[in-house]
């Protein structure tokens, strides 16, 4: 009998306990069914293919499931994350930057060269043509890569949203948060959609998500879309109004009232995946303060850009005018060096604390980035071309793909479980604002309990330091956070509340009563 002690004499080590034959089972499981996947994606698989999709979809279901229990089953109440740190996958070490890789490639086939997945014109192969009896099924048409990342992305919300249930099981909050998640992303996300597209496939294509609001859906207010959802009869001109209502009413009011995590945390399929999947990658978020500020440049820079894209748009469909000119590419590519020598300026002049290797890396890879794109999609020779129509298409390509896609879901493991979220998407960038400075959400907080275990700010995904406002008493009012309520869950003491409410003044905000020398009598 093997000898499982250890010497160490530290309440939390590198000790990590070994997986039982439940959870060793339950991952043989798992693999059947991404085996299956994987031979489908070589041609292997033959017919009937329903039959191994089922059983790919079951055997993964199955083993998650049947993980997750023998995983949490025996814990006792209380959050456990024991070992995060000292795991490769979930501490960016080598098999972190491995899974990075994985996904980011992936992403990258996904969006650019679904034929090497099998999504082809003269008809469907490997791993496509493995779903093209559920997408037959439910929409009666073959499957395509949307179809098939569509099915994915479910599952997986599904599967570790459970998992999540599981670890979290004794906080009512976080169980009902993920049962939100869980039903938008299937009913609203997922299953709506492909049975509204079978029902209007003679109508031309427009989005069906109830629960996609511009900036987020980009492209709505695109010329296309908008003729689209004109010409789509009673459902096109039903969800053109929803649209609208969704941004000028719906969104406004529910910030209002619930602050930004109505969306962020309960509904948005971007989240919901972060706070599932990315739960075991939420303590690799950066607290610092030069992160902070990085966050906000970037994250209300894209915001910029949609409204720009958006206006440019609407200026062009109802004026029909199309604005246009063309240079040369290296002059464009001039300007991005020279902006990026200014950024460099503002940076060193208003934020001298964000160390200067860090700003040196990052300037230069967006530039290399961006320069990448363009020759690679929107150069024609030695020259570029500018008109509304471009600049949607580069915001989709920059933005819409490559951002909040390939760099969203496949930095999780090196960046955390919200890269997106927290410096690119837009829809967070305006509920922030609202909930910053209009909305009655906030966390509260009971400065004289914390003992600054630091457990709060570990944990935010969103990279907030929220220890530091505990320690002072304040509350956390930020445009960035998304009310996922885990600080408060892994609180030791109570210390933290969310809370819907008029503001209540924290003893930070108490100003002090001076008095002075001549105001103070002494009695003989």
């Amino acid at each position: 009998m093997s000898d499982r002690s250890h010497k160490s004499l530290s309440i939390v080590d590198a000790f990590q306990e070994p997986l039982r034959l439940s959870q060793k089972a339950s991952l043989a499981i798992v693999g059947v069914g991404f085996l299956i996947l994987l031979l489908a994606l070589f041609g292997v698989i033959v017919q009937p293919k329903i039959y191994f999709l089922v059983l790919s979809v079951f055997s993964i279901s199955v083993g998650s499931v049947l993980f997750s229990m023998a995983t949490y089953k025996n814990k006792t109440e209380g959050i456990k994350n024991n070992g995060v740190f000292f795991r490769s996958l979930t501490s960016g070490g080598m098999i972190g930057w491995m899974a990075a890789i994985i996904i980011t490639g992936f992403y990258v086939i996904l969006y650019w060269f679904p034929q090497y997945l099998g999504f082809l014109e003269d008809g469907n192969k490997g791993l496509i043509a493995l779903f093209d009896p559920l997408s037959r099924f439910i929409k009666g048409q073959p499957a395509s890569q949307w179809f098939v990342y569509g099915v994915f992305y479910t599952i997986a919300i599904l599967l570790m949203g459970i998992k999540f249930i599981y670890k979290y099981r004794y906080n009512k909050y976080q169980i009902i948060r993920t049962l939100s998640v869980m039903f938008f992303q299937l009913a609203f996300a997922f299953l709506l959609p492909e049975i509204l597209e079978a029902l209007n496939n003679d109508k031309a294509y427009f989005a069906k998500d109830l629960k996609n609001i511009w900036p987020l859906n980009y492209y709505f207010f695109e010329d296309w879309h908008l003729n689209n959802m004109l010409d789509g009869g009673f459902l096109g001109r039903t969800m053109l109004v929803w649209g609208v209502l969704l941004i000028v009413i719906v969104s406004p009011v529910l910030t209002y009232f619930y602050g930004k995590r109505w969306y962020c945390s309960w509904v948005c399929g971007c989240g919901g995946l972060a706070e599932t999947a990315g739960d075991p990658f939420r303590q690799l978020s950066d607290k610092s303060n030069e992160s902070w500020q990085i966050e906000r440049i970037i994250i209300y820079s894209v915001l910029f850009l949609i409204v720009l894209s958006t206006g440019l748009v609407l200026y062009t469909r109802f004026s029909g005018q199309d604005l246009y000119f063309q240079t040369n590419k290296f002059y464009v590519y001039g300007g991005l060096a020279l902006l990026g020598g200014f950024l460099y300026f503002l940076q060193r002049r208003f934020y001298p604390f964000v160390p200067p290797k860090r700003i040196r890396i990052l300037i230069p890879s967006i530039l290399a980035v961006l320069i990448a794109g363009f020759e690679w999609k929107f150069t024609h020779g030695s020259s570029i071309q500018f008109n509304t129509s471009n600049f949607s298409q580069w915001y989709g390509f920059f933005i819409g793909a490559a951002f909040s896609g390939v760099i969203g879901v496949g930095f999780y493991p090196i960046m955390g479980s919200r890269v997106w979220c927290r410096f690119g998407c837009p829809q967070a960038a305006i509920l922030g604002i609202f909930q910053k400075y209009f909305s009655r959400f906030r966390i509260t907080t009971n400065g004289g309990q914390c003992i600054s275990c630091g457990n709060c700010s570990t944990y935010c995904e969103m990279g907030i330091d929220v220890r530091s406002y505990a320690q002072k008493g304040q509350n956390v009012v930020r445009a960035s956070c998304v009310g996922c309520g885990i600080c408060a869950a892994v609180c030791p003491r109570g210390v933290l509340k969310l809370e819907n409410g008029p503001e209540i003044q924290s003893k930070t905000d108490i100003q002090p009563v001076i008095i002075t020398r001549e105001e103070v009598n002494i009695l003989r």
